[in-house]
């Protein structure tokens, strides 16, 4: 554990990357630089025969994005099965495990229209863990239906599915989805915040195991190496995002 100050996008990074394991098969939708940095932290640590790709990533394109096809042939790799961890952002998550792509308000006549899901169904489906990111924890976020259904918590009636959502990251809480249950659970809760705190920025109530821990703090390890070596790799496959300047914590960029 560190006593050193980190910003809440440094955490989630640190605490995506312990999502990572080493000899499988991760890849990152396009506009995340979060996981991005994350997933870097991770083959830097202790993942380092991973196989890592970002969604049409130009820098050392051999290495991060090898599918010289097109889309498809990303989406052929991955109906294979020979995915094993995604990670995605949502606009609405609702109770039941749904996530929203698509649109704010009624689907006929919306107030905000989003950019959509494109493949992110075919990915949710067909990849064997799903983590969502999400950058505000808030009711406006957590809501108890979501508007659109882009990716569904539960398969369809008679359907089978191999993969699915299995944990959400916020600044505030690690939420993961009870299978058992079928809803939405604390696995733990950011330094700093309560389980009321969280259960308070969540439009739905949440499942609270009897034992729920505490998110490890990063260490000085993970900072370093956040502010180093993957800081250098993710200021080449997202620069504006590195070099926005952080009005955080001294010595801490902003991922």
């Amino acid at each position: 554990m560190s006593a050193a100050a980190y910003t809440p996008e440094e955490l989630m990074a640190i605490v995506i990357s312990r999502e990572v394991r080493d000899g499988e098969t991760t890849a990152v939708g396009t506009l995340s630089p979060i996981p991005t940095a994350g997933v870097l932290l991770a083959r830097e640590q202790h993942a380092p025969h991973g196989t890592f790709f970002f969604y049409k990533s130009d820098y050392q394109r051999e290495v991060w994005w090898p599918f010289r096809h097109g889309s498809k042939e990303f989406y052929d790799f991955a109906q294979q099965g020979r995915l094993d961890l995604f990670f995605v952002s949502a606009a609405q998550i609702d109770q039941f495990g749904n996530i929203n792509l698509n649109v704010i308000g009624s689907p006929t006549q919306p107030t905000v229209r989003l950019p959509g899901g494109a493949g992110t169904p075919m990915l949710w489906t067909m990849v064997r863990r799903v983590i969502v990111f999400k950058t505000d924890h808030s009711p406006r976020a957590f809501v108890p239906h979501v508007d659109f259904i882009t990716c569904p918590g539960l398969p369809p009636t008679g359907t089978r599915r191999a993969g699915g959502l299995s944990k959400i990251v916020t600044p505030m809480a690690v939420l993961r989805w009870n299978r058992e249950q079928q809803q939405i659970e604390l696995e733990s809760v950011t330094p700093g915040y309560t389980a009321a705190e969280v259960q308070a920025q969540t439009g739905f109530q949440l499942v609270s195991p009897a034992q729920f821990t505490q998110t490890p703090a990063p260490t000085d390890e993970e900072l370093h190496t956040l502010r180093t070596s993957v800081h250098q790799h993710l200021s080449h496959i997202y620069p504006q995002f590195a070099a926005a300047p952080s009005h955080t914590p001294p010595g801490s960029v902003r991922y």
